[in-house]
């Protein structure tokens, strides 16, 4: 991989990873409950795998606090 490549890569991992910290402050977990936040994580996940009608409910979820769907 060719340094511009690489970079570019890097700038998108970075853009994303702060994406998701945004989300996660905008739920409302603050520093410090990392513990509680992988676990919310991981149950969320959980329930939602082969389960699409909890898949669709935790979508739901998502849309609505990230205010999308608002004409």
């Amino acid at each position: 991989m060719n340094r511009l490549a690489t970079s570019e890569a890097r700038k998108k991992d970075t853009r994303e990873k702060i994406t998701l910290g945004g989300l996660v402050l905008k739920a409302g977990l603050q520093a410090g409950q990392y513990d509680l936040l992988l676990g919310l994580l991981v149950d969320g996940l959980r329930r939602a795998e082969g389960n699409e009608n909890e898949r669709a409910r935790l979508v739901a979820l998502g849309v609505e606090a990230l205010g999308h769907g608002r004409d």
